[in-house]
């Protein structure tokens, strides 16, 4: 169901609140063809009568000739900053970015936060997004989760579909996203609620089991027919099932990148607002399936680059899998117990 401009409005605001935007400071909104207009209108309206100063940054789309989705997040190449060095400089003057055409995996977003630049990511559907307005509470609990993660030496999942991983840590710190952008440099996504680390570069090892009712992004859809993953040394060797498998094989080999079976992300969702089932009922095109990514107690892994975590790797080819039911260990301590996370003391749910 749509919203009104005001509730849009009003949630921008909150959100331009919790990242401290303050009146004078420099804001640039940067769009493409694909930026949802009332996002784009609500964003302009809000940041200006939080007394910024506004610009507004229009770049063409790129990569649409590569790509087998439509979905932002389905092929990494080069951006529309890729080379242009004008609006590069007109970012990094900025104190804030609005992004709401995706930078995600860009060498050009590391660059821009390099600068004390902040950068939001917003572009789901505008009633995902007032829906999912984040919390200091969010904050607190992300935070939490992150800090168990910086801590640890090693994170264990197992499930009783067969899922049996091992991730060695320690190379690549934690991230945290909670939804919005409250320290110089900082990148976040309106709306999420997650915390993930990279496992050491060339480690992980065991076997993952996609099961029915998981979910493959971007292809944005629930699996109807199990999936094994064989884990080596950091990289999926071998995807074996049905349909589904076999559908997810053709999709990465349309890439040629042995890049894109490495072990990228993994963590955990903590919203407890977003909903498993919600990518059910929208388009495939709708969305970038944000819900599926944060859900509280999903165990979220990914394939592809680790350059967002401080690694080397790059690749085109970025897949987000959301796994139910899985009990997530960090040194052996149960910080996820078959898709239910455990309270801690600083937690506010």
């Amino acid at each position: 169901m749509s919203i009104s401009d005001y509730e849009l409005i009003e949630a921008w605001k909150k959100v331009l609140k919790l990242s401290r935007l303050e009146a004078g400071q420099n804001v640039t909104i940067l769009t493409s063809a694909a930026t949802h207009p009332q996002t784009l209108a609500c964003a302009l309206i809000a940041t200006q009568a939080m007394g910024a100063v506004v610009n507004r940054l229009d770049l063409p789309p790129v990569n649409g000739e590569k790509a087998f989705s439509r979905d932002s997040l389905s092929y990494l190449g080069t951006t529309p900053l890729t080379g242009n060095r004008s609006a590069i400089a007109a970012l990094k003057e900025s104190d804030l970015v609005l992004d709401l055409m995706t930078l995600l995996f860009s060498p050009e977003q590391h660059d821009i936060l390099t600068s004390g630049t902040k950068i939001l990511l917003a572009v789901e559907p505008p009633e995902v997004l007032a829906r999912l307005v984040p919390t200091e509470e969010d904050r607190t609990r992300v935070l939490s989760a992150a800090s168990k993660i910086g801590c640890a030496r090693e994170m264990r999942v197992h499930s009783q579909a067969g899922t049996s991983l091992v991730c060695p840590l320690g190379e690549f710190g934690p991230t945290a996203e909670y939804g919005f952008v409250d320290e110089p440099g900082r990148w976040d996504h309106w709306p999420s609620g997650f915390a993930l680390t990279y496992p050491n570069d060339r480690t992980t090892h065991g076997t993952i089991v996609i099961d029915r009712g998981d979910i493959l992004l971007p292809q944005k859809r629930y699996v109807s027919d199990p999936i094994q993953l064989t884990v080596e040394n950091g990289y999926a060797t071998r995807i074996e099932g049905g349909v589904d498998a076999a559908l997810l094989r053709d999709y990465m080999e349309t890439f040629g990148d042995p890049e894109g079976y490495a072990i990228s992300h993994i963590g955990w969702g903590l919203q407890s607002r977003a909903r498993w089932s919600t990518l059910g009922l929208y388009d495939r095109e709708a969305t970038i399936g944000m819900d599926a990514r944060a859900f509280e107690g999903n165990f979220l892994f990914s394939l592809g680059p680790n350059n967002e975590g401080g690694g080397t790797r790059t690749t085109t080819c970025h897949i987000d899998i959301p796994l139910r039911a899985c009990t997530v260990e960090l040194d052996g301590k149960p910080v996820v117990k078959e898709g239910r996370v455990i309270p801690t003391l600083n937690d506010k749910s």
